[in-house]
This record gives structure tokens, C-alpha cells and sequence, in this order.
């Protein structure tokens, strides 16, 4: 393991790294966009499309006002543009506009978009016979697929559209994304690797199976209701704080399979890439993707991964509080993980000290990390803070057990030796053997060249 105190500097009676520690909407191309944001996103679009009143199909009653309380879900959440497209907003040529020109040239790729369309849809085949479902624009027929918008299509628009996280939901029970993959584009200048935040995602959320009767409460169909109370926190089925994509489709097809008794079955599909469109923002050391871990393996990676984010933390500086919240993330899911102990008994000594609570880490790095020489090592100093100099002195030495040659170690000795237990020749040969390995500090040197040319007695 890497050396965790690299260079011990007694003159701050502290751990040598603690220093370590201490609108484009309107832009012509969102293309232009570059580097991260400061939050999760640039910016976050949703366009909602309703058809009530269909030129020359049936009328949907209710569309509208669901379109309108799904547009104010998503103006509540703080999305930047929300854009409400009913009736004959919605025609052929103008979904087909804003797939193929607007939302490609102003959607960029650390943006997050969020497509829902209520409406009629239906499923026709393709060429192979597969399933080939399709939404219909307010000018066009039931049955007219020339003029509707096919899921291949809409496959089309993900692939080319540079957005990080893209949901698509669809009040409509209908299928059909499985006649081909989309393909990924290859997008210059995403972060590799990418963190879970910065996985892309295109993602799909139905409101139930091909052939299914929608079903509407009180002229209110049940996946908006559902839908907006999911996306006011509901649907945090972990209740870590953040709401995603999948939990609330995970939400949806529970709660609509109990109120329909079992009628309706919301469908939600990966599209495209490893992520998950992120809904409500939580603190960022609770964060998960894909859910909590279940088996062995999967705690111990997730222990591991809180382990080294809380690390980055504290070497750039950055929150130490979340870094003590990740380090505590990471023995929940791994208790024997004794490497997150040693650091959070430093975090505890140094950075935000807490001096009983970095006493029984330190005794836990111990037990569960006993060839780790700082495990010994913090916990000597945690001891020696409490004036409690014998048994500091000898977990330092367990210490210089594991590691004979921690030229830290020494100095730290010679210097409780001298202050603390008073006891000058042991102070001596502790940083003897501290400038004997390299270290260079002035008290080592001092201490050791008196002892060689000791004053003159006074006559």
C-alpha cells in the first residue's frame, strides 16, 4: 500500500500530507460547449407534447392537461427550458424539425433531456416481420406510419444528439425499440474515463406493453399521476436523495401493476450507455448507480470506490466532510476493510478532529489492517495527543515491527521522548536512527550532535 504519512514534519506536530489535504441556447452550436459544468449539467431541456385535438384522428381527452402537469413537474425540478408542444404545435413537420434540426443543434453534451409525448401510437412491423412502434403527430392517421414518428427514428435523433442523459417517456402502452441497437456516437471531448455521473445514457420509459388499455382516473390518465408524484421524491426508492431514471420506471411499473390490478405494465429500456439520467440531485457521497450492492463482491467494489473518491477528496482539498462520509460508505459496505479505517483515523486525528472517535477507528485499522504500518503509527499518535506516552510508544514500535525502516516512525519518537516522557537518551537513538535512514530535520541533528559534544560542567 501506498506510504500513508510520506514525510512526518514534527515541527507541526502533525502528518506530513496534511498540507496535501488542507447560457447557450443561444449560442450558434452546442457543440460549443467545453469542458465540465460546475453543477451536473449546462443545462436541462424537457419538450412535452400533447394532442388533444387530432386533425383527423380520435380525439385523446385529457392530453393536454396531462402535458401541462407533466411541464410543471419539470419546471419544479429547475429545468432550464421546458418546451410545451399541443395540438397543431405538434404536427408532423414541426416533431420532425425538432428532432432533426432544433434539439441536435441546441442540446449539448453535458446537457439533460427529457422528451414525454401523450398521444396515439401504434405498433406496425418491419420488413422482418419484427415490431416497429411509432407515435402519431396531430395531422396524421391512425395506421399512417409515412407520417407518424417510428421508433427507428427516434433511435436516429439519440444516436445524433450529443446530450450526456436522454429520457424518453411515452404515455402510450406500445414497443417496438427492439428491431435494432442504437448505434453510439463518438463524441470528441467526453471525460474518459468517465465517472458514473458523466456514463452516457439514452433511456426509454412506456407506459405499458404492446396492446394494453391505458388506464385514466377521473379523465387523468394513472402514468401522469403516477409519473409527477414520482418525480416530487416518490419514486427515491433508496431514499439516498437522488432520483433516477431507473428507479422512477422501477416506481411506475409498480405502482400502475397495483392500481391497474395488474392490467397495465409500464416497460422501461437501456437504450444506449451505462448511465442513468439523473432527476433529483442528492449529496454527492451518497450517490449509486445501479442501486445499492447486494453480493460479497459488489459491496467490496463499492467499498473500494467510495475508499478512492474519498481519498481524491482529500488530496485536492476538496470537502473533507464528504470524504469522512464516503469513508464511512466504504466499512458499511465492507466492515473488514481496514485500509478505510486507517484513513478515516487520520481524518479524524487531523483534518476534522474528533479524538475518541479516531481512537476506536484507529484500534479497527488495527485489527483489520495489522501489516499496515500506519494502522500502528496513528494510533500512537492519536495516543500520544492523549498524553497517554507508554501506550503510544509501543504501538510505534509495532509500527517499526511491520516497517523497520519508517523513517516517520523515529522522528515521532524522538520527539515524544524528549517532550513528553522526558527521557533524553531515548530521544538520542530514535533520531539517530532517523538520520540514519535520510531524514533531515534540524531538531534530529541538534539533538543528536549534543549528545556527541556535550556542554562543558559547570566548575
Amino acid at each position: 500500500m501506498w506510504p500513508l504519512f510520506a514525510s512526518f514534519t514534527r515541527a507541526s506536530r502533525c502528518i506530513a500530507w496534511t498540507g496535501c489535504f488542507l447560457a447557450l441556447a443561444s449560442s450558434p452550436s452546442a457543440w460549443a460547449q467545453l469542458g465540465k459544468p460546475e453543477g451536473l449539467y449546462y443545462k436541462s431541456w424537457a419538450v412535452v407534447i400533447g394532442v388533444e385535438n387530432y386533425l383527423v384522428a380520435p380525439k385523446l381527452s385529457g392530453a393536454k392537461e396531462d402535458g401541462k402537469a407533466v411541464a410543471q413537474a419539470f419546471r419544479q425540478l429547475g429545468f432550464d427550458e421546458v418546451i410545451e408542444l399541443y395540438d397543431n404545435d405538434a404536427s408532423f413537420r414541426r416533431l420532425q424539425q425538432t428532432l432533426s434540426d432544433f434539439l441536435p443543434r441546441k442540446v449539448g453534451r453535458q446537457d439533460r433531456l427529457v422528451i414525454y409525448f401523450v398521444g396515439h401510437a401504434g405498433i406496425t412491423q418491419d420488413q422482418s416481420g419484427k415490431d416497429l412502434g411509432y407515435l402519431v403527430p396531430w395531422d396524421a392517421q391512425l395506421g399512417n406510419v409515412s407520417k407518424s414518428v417510428t421508433f427507428e427514428q427516434l433511435k436516429e435523433f439519440s444516436r445524433r444528439s450529443a446530450s450526456k442523459h436522454t429520457l424518453l417517456m411515452f404515455d402510450v402502452a406500445v414497443r417496438g425499440w427492439e428491431v435494432s441497437t442504437a448505434q453510439p456516437l463518438s463524441l470528441e471531448g467526453r471525460i474518459a474515463p468517465e465517472d458514473d455521473l458523466e456514463k452516457r445514457a439514452v433511456q426509454v420509459l412506456t407506459a405499458g406493453d404492446k396492446g394494453e388499455l391505458v388506464k385514466r382516473v377521473q379523465n387523468r390518465s394513472l402514468f401522469v399521476q403516477v409519473l409527477v408524484k414520482g418525480l416530487s421524491g416518490a419514486a427515491d426508492l433508496d431514499r439516498n436523495g437522488w432520483l433516477m431514471a431507473s428507479e422512477l420506471g422501477r416506481y411506475a411499473a409498480q405502482q400502475i401493476q397495483e392500481q391497474s390490478q395488474g392490467a397495465q405494465h409500464p416497460l422501461f429500456t437501456q437504450l444506449e450507455g451505462d448511465g442513468d439520467t439523473i432527476l433529483i440531485e442528492g449529496r454527492k457521497a451518497a450517490f449509486r448507480l445501479g442501486g445499492e450492492p447486494q453480493s460479497p463482491a459488489e459491496r467490496q467494489q463499492a467499498a473500494k470506490m467510495q475508499y478512492e473518491q474519498a481519498f481524491a477528496l482529500l488530496q485536492t482539498g476538496k470537502s473533507p466532510e464528504e470524504a469522512l462520509e464516503r469513508l464511512n460508505k466504504a466499512v458499511e459496505y465492507d466492515p473488514t476493510f481496514g485500509d478505510a479505517y486507517v484513513l478515516k483515523s487520520y481524518v479524524r486525528l487531523e483534518v476534522l478532529p474528533n479524538l475518541d472517535e479516531a481512537l476506536s477507528t484507529a484500534k479497527l485499522a488495527v485489527q483489520h489492517a495489522p501489516k499496515n504500518p500506519d494502522s500502528h503509527y496513528t494510533l500512537g499518535l492519536i495516543y500520544e495527543k492523549q498524553g497517554r506516552y507508554q501506550e503510544a510508544e509501543r504501538a510505534m514500535l509495532d509500527a517499526l515491527t511491520v516497517n523497520p525502516t519508517y523513517v516517520d516512525v523515529y522522528f515521532s519518537l524522538g520527539v515524544m521522548y524528549a517532550d513528553g516522557m522526558k527521557n533524553q537518551q531515548k530521544a538520542v537513538d530514535a533520531f539517530q536512527h532517523y538520520l540514519e535512514l535520510g531524514g533531515t530535520h534540524a531538531r534530529a541533528r541538534e539533538a543528536v550532535a549534543q549528545s556527541n559534544n556535550p556542554a562543558p560542567a559547570k566548575p
